[in-house]
């Protein structure tokens, strides 16, 4: 759920680095190779507690496009229905309101109109397909709305599979199996974060279009319950799909300082078992600079409900704490041996084939 403006946090934005709105990518200062790349996010945030210097400073670095969170997933039935067109007519809202940073993208050609007007192009994602019941009707119906993409799961069973905490639950379930057609038919990409390795793997097996896990992390270099088995990426790559690498430390460190390495590692592993061509960045991060005062945790502890735990946060690497964090993982893989190819094909490139292949 977005947060409201008003709300003030120790999580402060950096000065900006252009000064109106509304500029041409050609307009803004280059500076760093993600300023010229196309830069797309698979899943991050967006707040309404942004201030308009954090926006500019997000454009400024090179950020063209991310796709955002509705609501909370952590709803069933009527009202997981209610909270997702909650969340569409807010982040509608929020759109228009500051229609001078955000365009609402539905198809991939918005990106670039985005992109030519010194704005950042939003898809709609729903991390769970709870919203949507047991009636495939719904699927049309959020489409209607702008919604691009849907997990299958969240953390647990729902109608159409089990998410990566259910210790007995299901693989991709019959209703799922339906659903996954309906998704494929009406071009709303399916998104398996989230998921549990079995309804993974089947909903891959099932889906007539490439698909997308959008953030997680490789479970051969962390065991942990989000992170996903080579044999699965393997698999998304062989589908023709994407596999996003997420920033959340404690799926791949219990180290706090020094430790952004980790994040590199695991590209560099999901590149080795994928392929270049299907691999991308899903941060799954605030763009704030975050400050953990009491005031950020009680927050946090509100979003989060039953999934806050304290021992876990900082969720993000201290190295990426901010709007400008695409600049510095370009640098650090530059420095890793990266090539500037590569760089493009996973910063946006990559997004760019797939939303065209199964957005439009």
């Amino acid at each position: 759920m977005i947060n409201r403006r008003e709300f003030t946090l120790s999580a402060t934005a950096g000065a900006a680095g252009i000064a109106a709105t509304g500029l041409g990518l050609n307009a803004l200062a280059a500076g760093t190779p993600t300023q010229n790349a196309l830069v797309i996010d698979a899943m991050g945030e967006v707040r309404e507690v942004y201030t308009d210097e954090l926006c500019r400073e997000m454009i400024e670095s090179g950020m063209n496009s991310i796709t955002v969170t509705l609501c909370d997933p952590k709803s069933y039935e009527a009202e997981a229905y209610a909270w997702a067109i909650d969340g569409v007519l807010e982040y509608d809202a929020l759109i228009k309101r500051e229609s001078q940073f955000w365009m609402k993208a539905t198809s991939i050609g918005d990106v670039q109109t985005a992109r030519d007007q010194g704005k950042i192009a939003l898809f709609y994602l729903f991390q769970n397909s709870t919203q949507f019941g047991k009636d495939l009707d719904n699927v049309d119906v959020f489409y209607g709305l702008g919604v691009r993409s849907s997990q299958i799961t969240y953390n647990y069973q729902n109608w159409a599979g089990a998410g990566c905490n259910e210790i007995n639950g299901s693989g991709l379930t019959a209703f799922g199996h339906q659903l996954v057609e309906k998704m494929n038919d009406v071009g709303m990409l399916l998104d398996l974060s989230h998921a549990n390795m079995r309804t993974m793997a089947d909903t891959i097996a099932a889906s007539t279009a490439p698909v997308i896990t959008s953030h997680s992390c490789c479970k051969a270099l962390f065991d942990h319950n989000r992170n996903t088995t080579d044999e699965n990426i393997r698999a998304i790559a062989d589908k023709g799909g994407l596999f996003g690498v997420t920033q959340m430390r404690p799926f791949m460190t219990r180290q706090i300082d020094d430790a952004v390495h980790f994040y590199y590692e695991h590209i560099e592993h999901a590149i080795n078992v994928a392929g270049i061509d299907h691999v991308c960045i899903g941060s799954d991060r605030d763009h704030r600079r975050l400050v953990l005062t009491q005031e950020y945790l009680d927050e946090l502890k509100r979003e989060e409900g039953e999934n806050f735990d304290r021992s876990q946060w900082p969720l993000y690497f201290e190295e990426l704490n901010g709007p400008r964090r695409m600049e510095t993982i370009w640098d650090g893989l530059t420095k890793r041996g990266m090539s500037e190819g590569n760089l493009e094909k996973l910063f946006g490139l990559n997004l760019q084939r797939l939303y065209t292949e199964v957005i439009g």
